[in-house]
């Protein structure tokens, strides 16, 4: 028996019975199609996590305060002279310009609106280091710094809260924690980052923070110095020149850094390996929907092979062999298998679009991406499944003996 034949009538068998066939199809069909769709569904996560700590600024550093491990006892703070210090470029040739920032959090309220967001404290070099642009208005200025003065900047966020739209608030005032700001101007979206939403933020000069709103323990404090690197090669370089620095000034013992600085491929590793996890634990749990339908291929298999005992009797007493039986029954459950694959194919695409267009509705757009890779996967396991679930009952069919068979009611 060829091929061909053996395909043929096994699509006849099935025909035989449509709606049996049909229902464990189905159990096929489910699982291809949540293996797909939650495949599609974590890398569509991944691609965008990632794509927002890229946003977060070009070949950028972040040095904080403290050991990653806290093995290091009141670490000393970080300051504005470590921050010039940085910014040396005898010391630190790598590095193309340097940001102190002061951190923390507050209610902004306008006409009986209230936000809580995070306010930063920054310096005219902070929008280029963080890659930041402004939907309206103008960036903080040398001159608001040398005058405290009271003036913030929106995140797109903040603004739709108060306001109820993003424009035309040049000139309107908001007040932080109780005190009135006047608005210079609304940044533009950057999503959500490695430290929350960079939407939801208030930038105000640094002066005034430290004057007005986020006071520390000493004038010249800064809670995280960002540091761009002249280019992508040379972060590496820059973050051992950063380090340098900061060991001589802080005077700490070697392997006892009282600093941490992380660099954008850090949080990228970080978040790819999480999503990565998050993505084989959502295609395992998926998965189990196929081995549930593998089960229900062999469970009609069995009684294919019970309703058909004399068939398989007669066939054999004409001269039908064990492998030709074998053929017959691994053919009609791969059949079933595949062609719930080929659907489950298009029901898991479905599903990831429709996940898509409702993630992009309630304002947290991203992009399920099924690869051709979850495609092929998602295939050969369907197929493997019915070849798996298929041997048992075709090996029985096969070891009838033609008389015993013969005789079976």
């Amino acid at each position: 028996m060829n091929l061909a034949q053996s395909i043929l009538e096994a699509l006849e068998s099935l025909s035989a019975n449509k709606l049996r066939s049909g229902l464990t199809i189905l159990g096929i069909v489910i699982g291809v199609g949540a293996v797909i769709a939650m495949l599609a569904v974590g890398r569509g996560a991944e691609a965008t996590i990632t794509g927002s700590i890229s946003g977060i600024g070009t070949n950028l550093l972040f040095v904080f305060r403290g050991a990653m491990d806290d093995s290091v006892r009141n670490p000393r703070p970080l300051t504005l002279g470590d921050a010039d210090a940085i910014a040396d470029p005898f010391q630190a040739p790598s590095v193309a310009a340097v940001a102190p920032a002061l951190q923390g959090s507050g209610e902004v309220t306008y006409g009986g609106e209230t936000v809580n967001t995070t306010i930063n404290g920054v310096t005219p070099a902070y929008f280029p280091v963080r890659n930041y642009g402004l939907l309206e208005g103008e960036p903080i200025s040398e001159v608001h710094l040398l005058g405290r003065a009271s003036v913030v900047l929106l995140g797109p966020d903040v603004a739709d809260a108060l306001f109820g739209h993003i424009d035309g608030l040049v000139g309107e005032t908001v007040r932080i924690e109780g005190q009135p700001f006047r608005v210079i101007g609304v940044l533009e979206s950057k999503g959500g980052g490695s430290f929350g939403s960079q939407d939801n933020v208030v930038i105000i000069p640094f002066s005034t923070a430290q004057a007005r709103l986020i006071r520390r323990s000493t004038s010249d404090r800064v809670d995280v110095i960002f540091v761009q690197a002249v280019d992508a090669e040379s972060v590496p370089q820059a973050s051992e020149e950063i380090a340098q620095i900061l060991r001589t000034r802080h005077r700490t013992a070697i392997g006892a850094d009282d600093f941490t600085i992380f660099s954008q491929e850090d949080f990228l590793d970080v978040a790819s390996t999480i999503t990565g996890v998050l993505t084989i634990f959502l295609g395992g749990i998926a998965g189990i929907s196929l081995l549930v339908g593998g089960i229900g291929i062999m469970n009609i298999m069995l009684v294919s092979v019970t309703e058909r005992t004399r068939e398989i009797g007669l066939r054999k007493a004409l001269g039908a062999r064990r492998r030709d039986i074998l053929i017959q029954f691994l053919t009609e459950s791969s059949l079933l298998s595949l062609i719930g694959g080929v659907i489950g194919i298009g029901l898991g695409w479905l599903i990831a679009f429709i996940v898509g267009r409702i993630a992009a509705n309630s304002g947290t757009p991203f992009d399920p991406s099924i690869g051709l890779d979850s495609v092929l996967l998602a295939t050969l396991f369907s197929a493997a499944v019915g070849l798996f679930f298929g041997i048992y009952p075709a090996n029985r069919a096969a070891g009838l003996e033609p008389v015993e068979a013969l005789r079976y009611e």
